[in-house]
C-alpha cells in the first residue's frame, strides 16, 4: 500500500487524510480563539446581543407578560442562530480573502480539521451566549416555562450551533462581507417567517407547510415550544433536538466539502 506524501524541500510530510484528525482540530480551535480574543467587538456582538435583544422583548411586552412567555422561549433559540450566522460567515470569509486559509490548507490540514475547528471554537462561545440567554430570560426576566431551564438550554445551544454550521458553509459562496450579509435574507428570513413564530404552521398553505417541514428553525421552535407547554421530555422534544443537531453535523459536512481557499 503506497502512502500519498507532501514534499517541501527536503522535508517530507504526510498528506491530510479524509478523517479528522483531533490534534489539527484542536490546534484550529485555539487559534481561532486567540485571534476573537483580540476582537472584543465581535465577542460582544455573539454573547451580548442575543441578551439585549430579549431584554428589549420583554418591556416591549411589558403589559402584556404573557405575550412574551408565548414568544419568548422561541426567540431564545433564533437570536441565537442569527448571531452565530452573521459572526461565523463573516469571520471564515475575512480569513480566506486574507490569505490565511490558503496558508493553513497548504499544511498538512484537511477541509474538515478546518471546519471541525472553527466549529469547536464557536461552539465554545456559543455555550457562553446560551447559557447567558437562557439564564437572563428565565431568572431575571421571569420567562414562566412548564419544563425545566436546562431543556431551553439545550436547544438554545444546539440553535446557536445550527447558526454556526450554516454561516460556514455559506461562507464557501460570498466573495466579501458584504455578500456575506446578503445571504441572510436568503437563508435566514424563510427560516423565520415559516418555523411557526407567528403563526401555527398547520395554520400555512399545504405548500408552505410542506417547506417548513425541512427546515430546521421549525423543529428549533417546535423544540421550545415542547419546554414551555410539558414537564418532563417528551418524544417530540427529542426528535426536535436529534433533528436540529443533525441538520447542523449535515452542514458542516457540507461545509468542508464546499470549502474553497480563496475567494473567486
Amino acid at each position: 500500500m503506497s502512502t500519498t506524501t507532501t514534499t517541501t524541500g527536503t522535508a517530507t510530510t504526510p498528506a491530510p487524510t479524509g478523517a479528522l484528525n483531533a490534534s489539527r482540530t484542536a490546534a484550529t480551535a485555539a487559534r481561532v480563539l486567540r485571534q476573537l480574543r483580540h476582537d472584543p467587538r465581535t465577542i460582544a456582538m455573539m454573547i451580548l446581543i442575543p441578551c439585549v435583544m430579549l431584554f428589549l422583548l420583554r418591556y416591549v411586552f411589558d403589559g402584556s407578560p404573557r405575550t412574551f412567555d408565548s414568544i419568548g422561549a422561541s426567540l431564545l433559540g433564533i437570536f441565537p442562530l442569527i448571531t452565530m450566522f452573521l459572526v461565523t460567515s463573516i469571520a471564515t470569509l475575512r480569513e480566506r480573502t486574507s490569505g490565511t486559509l490558503e496558508r493553513l490548507l497548504a499544511m498538512p490540514l484537511g477541509k474538515g480539521d478546518l471546519i471541525a475547528g472553527y466549529a469547536l471554537a464557536f461552539g465554545a462561545l456559543a455555550i457562553i451566549q446560551s447559557a447567558l440567554a437562557t439564564g437572563l430570560a428565565v431568572w431575571f426576566l421571569g420567562l414562566d416555562v412548564t419544563g425545566s431551564p436546562w431543556l431551553l438550554l439545550l436547544v438554545a445551544l444546539l440553535d446557536a450551533l445550527l447558526g454556526t454550521a450554516l454561516g460556514l458553509f455559506v461562507s464557501a459562496f460570498a466573495a466579501s462581507e458584504f455578500q456575506a450579509v446578503q445571504f441572510m435574507p436568503a437563508v435566514i428570513f424563510p427560516q423565520l417567517l415559516l418555523c411557526g413564530l407567528f403563526t401555527p404552521r398547520d395554520n400555512m398553505h399545504p405548500a408552505l407547510k410542506a417547506i417548513s417541514d425541512v427546515l430546521p428553525m421549525s423543529y428549533a421552535v417546535d423544540g421550545m415550544n415542547e419546554v414551555l407547554k410539558h414537564t418532563d421530555m417528551t418524544t417530540n422534544f427529542i426528535r426536535d433536538a436529534l433533528i436540529v443537531a443533525g441538520c447542523a453535523l449535515l452542514v458542516l459536512a457540507l461545509g468542508a466539502a464546499t470549502l474553497r481557499r480563496r475567494t473567486a
